[in-house]
């Protein structure tokens, strides 16, 4: 175990949180990963807690007192949200709150990223509402610069666009490399299903944003909120006639919804930018390291 500054990631056995915990540890950290489940990461020190159980976080934090806390634990499903709306708002702002809550009795000193989303939405504004989901990081980062005004903590809001890369995620891009090694494997039929070709995503590699989780633990300014994208805007027709081109399967792609009517993303960095970080990972590669990953690793 690293003498490092010691970092409590929660959510460890995600997509994102896996990526975090070999970054941090392989940086010097002494790195407690949290998950719910009993099991067990390479190269760190597993802690089980049940983050929507209000006592079993504060014994978390009394007996780790982080000084760090890298908060990606929760409910990051849209379809689910919708049919589970009180779990995702539980799992989401609950144990969020219960997180900082434990922080500012037993270790108030630490410095804390929290993940929002770029889906969450202005509060004055409620029919701009899309989905449980949104009103639960909303909710989510409200209550994380509300603890850090009203108690003083250091919070950060890191407000990522749509993670890919390397690893098992619910995001279409690893959805469409998981369904291709099947059809490579001779298990699916030869067909690509989009919802809707001209839908418009700003998509970053997970490891380019692990990189500036890192940048706000040393430079982001409490209660800010900093949006970390790539700044380009791909179609998911785009994505599918990339992957096309990365296997020898002449899979058909069939689309759902025929409307062409979407504007790009465009989600400025610039915050970011402003304390030295850029992304390096290309949106190729990422595609390319996403179905190597499942080519290696069937779902």
């Amino acid at each position: 175990m690293s003498g490092g500054p010691k970092i409590l990631i929660t959510g460890a056995s995600g997509f994102t949180g896996l990526h975090a915990c070999r970054y941090f540890a392989s940086a010097g950290y002494n790195v407690i990963a949290v998950t719910r489940r009993d099991i067990s990461i390479d190269g760190v020190k597993v802690e089980q807690c049940d983050l929507n159980i209000k006592e079993s976080v504060l014994n978390l934090i009394k007996r780790v007192k982080p000084q760090f806390l890298l908060h990606l634990a929760g409910q990051n499903h849209v379809g689910q949200s919708w049919s589970d709306p009180t779990g995702t708002l539980e799992t989401n702002l609950l144990s969020t709150v219960f997180i900082l809550d434990a922080l500012h009795k037993e270790c108030p000193e630490s410095k804390s990223v929290i993940i929002g989303s770029a889906l969450q939405i202005d509060p004055s504004n409620i029919s701009a509402i899309p989905h449980p989901y949104s009103l639960s990081k909303t909710f989510q980062v409200l209550a994380a610069r509300a603890w850090a005004e009203l108690y003083g903590l250091s919070i950060v809001i890191a407000q990522p666009t749509n993670l890919i890369g390397p690893g098992k995620s619910n995001g279409v891009c690893s959805v469409f490399a998981n369904r291709i090694a099947e059809m490579e494997n001779h298990n699916a039929e030869q067909i690509l299903e989009v919802n809707n070709l001209y839908a418009q995503r700003d998509f970053l590699d997970v490891r380019d944003a692990v990189r500036a989780y890192e940048i706000l633990f040393r430079k982001g300014i409490s209660k800010e909120i900093y949006p970390i994208s790539s700044g380009k805007s791909q179609s998911l027709g785009e994505v599918a006639k990339i992957y096309k081109n990365m296997t020898p399967i002449n899979f058909k792609i069939k689309s759902f919804e025929k409307s062409n009517r979407e504007d790009k993303v465009r989600i400025s960095s610039e915050k970011m930018n402003q304390l030295g970080w850029e992304p390096i990972f290309s949106f190729r590669t990422s595609l390319e390291e996403s179905l190597n990953y499942f080519r290696r690793c069937p779902s």
